[in-house]
């Protein structure tokens, strides 16, 4: 591509070849499009030589790098990586390498940051995406202590917390987060059942159906017993024209997106200011879910919410 203050872009690069074929000078045409009469020469003798293609950007990446780290080095710098989760700042000694080139090896082979590894393996987490809205739904449930009235601890203090407890039990937190567009919609209910999440999948569609995405064609989920065994659940499923697609066992990173937004949930819900009811708390949430999906930036999304993913979304930014 090119950059801002370029003089030619490859529709210039074209019309200098058309002004130069007409028979006008080349000295004249570079002078009248302000650049050099080197590189009007050069795009000239790159089109005769190829063409139209000749016309296009290149990518300045050098043919060759007779330079580069030889690959059994560039091998120990990803193994001491993956095996014992070491930085550029302490592999460069143990190789007798500068830390920046190390830095350049991991960036090369995608090592460069652990949070895109399975800690205790050292695997690279292969991150995927859906192709289109309702392809695949992301199902789970957040256990989280109910809030006794007056507030609890972040109101009062650990101390005074420790002297009055209550046993108000807990809320589970139903979440379900689209694969494609990251919409995620969210229920408080008391338990986990068969029959409460059987009813959250059915009026998850509905809301996301309200939104645009007519039709969920897959759900995935962890291996709990409501989705492992449920009859209910299957027949929401059945209901809806959906398959089921269960995680393998210890490994939350393939049910990520709903993972990730239970943690945003916390963040910016449930944690977000000290309340002073479980009433309040629960109260608050559909305010969350509205920010979340028609409003907060989605670093996935290159910065844009949501409902920005949906075709012809209705009430799109409201």
């Amino acid at each position: 591509m090119s950059h801002r203050n370029a003089r030619l872009t490859p529709l210039g690069r074209r019309l200098l070849v058309d002004r130069v074929r007409s028979g006008r000078p080349v000295a004249h045409v570079a002078a009248e499009m302000g650049i050099s009469r080197a590189t009007a020469h050069k795009w000239v003798h790159r089109w005769r030589a190829e063409g139209e293609p000749g016309l296009c950007d290149r990518p300045s990446r050098p043919h060759t790098t007779p330079h580069r780290t030889d690959a059994d080095t560039e091998a120990r710098v990803c193994r001491l990586r993956t095996e014992r989760k070491l930085g550029p700042a302490r592999i460069g000694p143990i190789l007798g390498m500068p830390p920046s080139t190390v830095h350049r090896i991991l960036t090369r082979h995608g090592l460069h940051r652990l949070a895109w590894m399975d800690r205790p393996t050292g695997r690279i987490i292969r991150r995927y995406e859906r192709e289109r809205p309702g392809e695949l739904v992301h199902v789970d449930v957040k256990k989280l202590g109910r809030i006794p009235d007056g507030g609890g601890w972040r109101v009062h203090g650990r101390a005074e917390s420790r002297l009055t407890k209550t046993g108000v039990g807990f809320d589970y937190i139903h979440s379900v987060v689209d694969d494609y567009t990251r919409l995620a919609y969210s229920e408080v209910h008391p338990d986990e059942k068969a029959a409460t999440c059987a009813g959250f999948l059915r009026r998850a569609a509905a809301h996301f159906a309200a939104l645009g995405i007519d039709r969920i064609e897959r759900v995935l989920t962890d291996n709990a017993w409501s989705y492992r065994k449920s009859t209910l659940w299957k027949q929401s499923l059945t209901y809806l024209g959906a398959t089921s697609k269960r995680t393998r066992p210890y490994r939350p990173q393939t049910n990520g997106k709903v993972e990730r937004f239970n943690r945003t949930l916390l963040d910016e819900w449930a944690y977000l200011r000290p309340y002073t009811s479980n009433e309040q708390r629960t109260a608050a949430l559909q305010d969350f879910l509205h920010t979340y999906n028609h409003h907060r930036c989605h670093t996935a999304l290159g910065g844009q919410p949501p409902i920005s993913r949906v075709n012809n979304a209705p009430g799109q930014y409201t």
